[in-house]
């Protein structure tokens, strides 16, 4: 069943002061909703006010009041694990400003932006804002758009016309009765995704056409420089890799898997191409194979053994 919530600072006890008031609401919201570090307005008093309806795995959600500043940093998202993706659509007169992915971008009043939990992200903007947005798990969105990351905060203009019929389609799901019916919620969920596919132009024979020749080619590409790079460090790993890249470890998971290679694949055979190498070198006949085999990145001779021999069909003796 759909549901609408609302999280209002109007609502915590009105004895504390400001600082207090705003300190207590931020940490209800990192507990309930996710890890931000907020900034809020030194002219007007603190208020926010959040509402928010579930539609099955989707929230559709609004944000108002003196918060000028969010910022979302690689411990935030080790804090929480969130890595949806977030539709925000400014109401305001101002303009919301931020960045994400390497990009900058500015949305006006009725402008949108893509963002997604899984990196860094930053957000600016007047002493009084008022947002809305759709949040969409990353596992629905990347199933229906798999190159969604290329369009990650870009600017999508108030002109828009698929994101007009998704303002209006959003807003009949909040304020009209709750769904009950698990076929409805379920139309409702796969049309609100197919919308933002038209709103951010991932859906389409363009962004077909484009495969991955965009932002996740490059993420992909540096993803793999890191692990050619660093493979012999017995410490190496996904989590090391992608706090290096401002990415999620999740996401390099991810993006890896596509390739049909894993992570702890791709380092194991670095490491084992590199021993090869060596052990066949005449010049390192006088280095023993263990010393061979942490140079390459083991730290346990019996392991690299068993796995030189199934990857070879002979011995790191042998090689020799």
């Amino acid at each position: 069943m759909s549901r609408k919530t609302v999280f209002s600072s109007t609502d915590l006890p009105p004895h504390l002061g400001e600082r207090d008031l705003f300190s207590l609401w931020q940490d209800i919201h990192v507990a309930e909703i996710w890890s931000v570090e907020y900034g809020i307005s030194e002219k007007l008093p603190f208020q926010a006010a959040i509402e928010a309806t579930a539609v099955g795995s989707l929230v559709l959600g609004q944000m108002a009041g003196t918060i000028r500043k969010a910022t979302r940093k690689a411990s935030n998202i080790a804090d929480d694990g969130n890595d949806g993706y977030l539709l925000l659509i400014n109401k305001a007169d101002t303009v919301l400003s931020g960045a994400q992915a390497g990009r900058e971008y500015g949305v006006g009043r009725g402008e949108a932006v893509l963002v997604t939990a899984a990196e860094a992200l930053k957000m600016t903007g007047a002493d009084w804002n008022v947002w809305t947005n759709v949040v969409v798990p990353r596992a629905v969105l990347t199933q229906a758009f798999p190159q969604i990351d290329d369009r990650l905060a870009l600017k999508i203009g108030a002109e828009n016309e698929a994101l007009d019929f998704l303002k209006r389609y959003c807003q009949l799901l909040e304020t009209g009765p709750p769904l009950a019916s698990p076929d409805l919620i379920t139309h409702a969920t796969e049309t609100i995704v197919d919308l933002i596919g038209l709103v951010t132009g991932a859906k389409g024979e363009a962004a077909e056409l484009a495969g991955l020749r965009g932002l996740r080619a490059a993420r992909l590409q540096a993803i793999l420089a890191k692990i050619t790079d660093n493979f012999a460090n017995p410490g190496i790993s996904a989590q090391g890799v992608a706090k290096e890249l401002r990415l999620s470890a999740r996401y390099v998971h991810d993006i890896l898997q596509e390739t049909g290679i894993s992570f702890s694949e791709r380092v194991l055979e670095l490491r084992l191409q590199r021993a090869h190498k060596m052990l066949s070198q005449r010049h390192n006949d006088d280095m023993r194979v263990s010393e061979i085999a942490m140079m390459s990145g083991f730290s346990d001779v019996s392991y690299f053994n068993r796995c030189f021999r199934r990857r070879f069909g002979y011995t790191p003796t042998s090689a020799r």
